[in-house]
């Protein structure tokens, strides 16, 4: 079969460093009738309309500049291409906020508090009302763990001056540090087309926190167990939104219970590697959503 349908993947100008696995999608896309090129979300002048669709996938760099990266997307939609996810999901899902209407929803998260600024004297403050020994801070725009900190609640001022200064002026998320992450790791669910793929259990190196790859995070497929199930379930079910892709990190609480970490809806990595029917789940989705097959 000749491709006669043109998907576009959002990417970014340099990928290197980083962990990819849309290419394991090419060849699914393929046989559905697909073609798939990679364009840096950057790129100037393109005519998103010569696209069936474009994919949001790896612009791992938007955050340094989100509102250009939304004028882009806004293009995008504007030319008449399907953009997927939605305008709509992704302003949504931009800033972390997102978490209180889901909490508001009933969808159990990870306790958090918003902050427009940092100073040295809230950290034992959080702490204390966490009822934590450390903190975990992060900016509410942010990926791949940048600006991620874990604060104990009697750090001196020298040993929390980069995140004070990194915050000092800024929008923040404050969490418990939940050692749990450490000791048994964080469940990554992913959906497409609202339906459940696959999942991976992702832990951090020895000596670190975060589970990202990029900072030596080691990554294993995983079964999940009922419960975890359910809760990803719920979070896709309080959506409600048409979803290409979603990816939903859970991660369970002192007494057991999952609780809602984030759900991605952006610009996951969907470690298709690490499934081997997962490919082809979401070349599939992305058929049924976007056009229909060309027998």
């Amino acid at each position: 079969m000749i491709p006669a349908k043109r998907c576009a993947y959002l990417s970014t100008n340099n990928l290197e460093g980083f962990f990819t696995y849309d290419h394991l999608t090419y060849e699914p896309l393929s046989r559905l009738g697909w073609s798939v090129q990679e364009i840096p979300w950057r790129q100037p002048d393109v005519a998103w309309n010569d696209y069936d669709c474009v994919v949001i996938r790896t612009p791992w760099d938007y955050q340094k500049e989100p509102s250009r990266f939304l004028e882009v997307l806004e293009r995008i939609e504007a030319s008449g291409t399907r953009l997927k996810n939605s305008l709509k999901m992704v302003r949504w899902n931009l800033e972390k906020t997102y978490l209180n209407d889901l909490a508001r929803g009933g969808i159990p998260i990870v306790p958090t508090q918003w902050l427009s600024s940092l100073v040295h004297d809230e950290i034992a403050i959080l702490c204390a009302q966490f009822q934590s020994e450390e903190l975990v801070v992060k900016p509410i725009i942010g990926a791949n763990a940048d600006d991620t900190f874990r604060l104990p609640a009697n750090a001196s001022r020298e040993e929390t001056r980069n995140a004070i200064n990194t915050f000092r002026d800024r929008d923040l998320m404050a969490q418990p540090f939940l050692p749990e992450i450490v000791r048994n790791g964080e469940y990554s669910l992913f959906y497409f087309d609202g339906d459940y793929s696959h999942c991976v259990l992702k832990t951090p190196k020895r000596g670190d926190f975060r589970v990202q790859e990029e900072h030596g995070g080691i990554i294993r497929a995983s079964t999940p167990d009922s419960d975890l199930l359910a809760a990803g379930q719920c979070v896709i079910n309080a959506i409600g939104e048409e979803l290409l892709y979603a990816r939903v990190d859970l991660v369970r609480m002192p007494a057991g219970d999952p609780a809602l970490m984030e759900v991605e809806l952006v610009e996951p990595s969907l470690y298709f590697s690490y499934d081997s029917e997962s490919a082809n789940r979401f070349a599939h989705a992305l058929d049924r959503i976007c056009g229909a097959t060309e027998l």
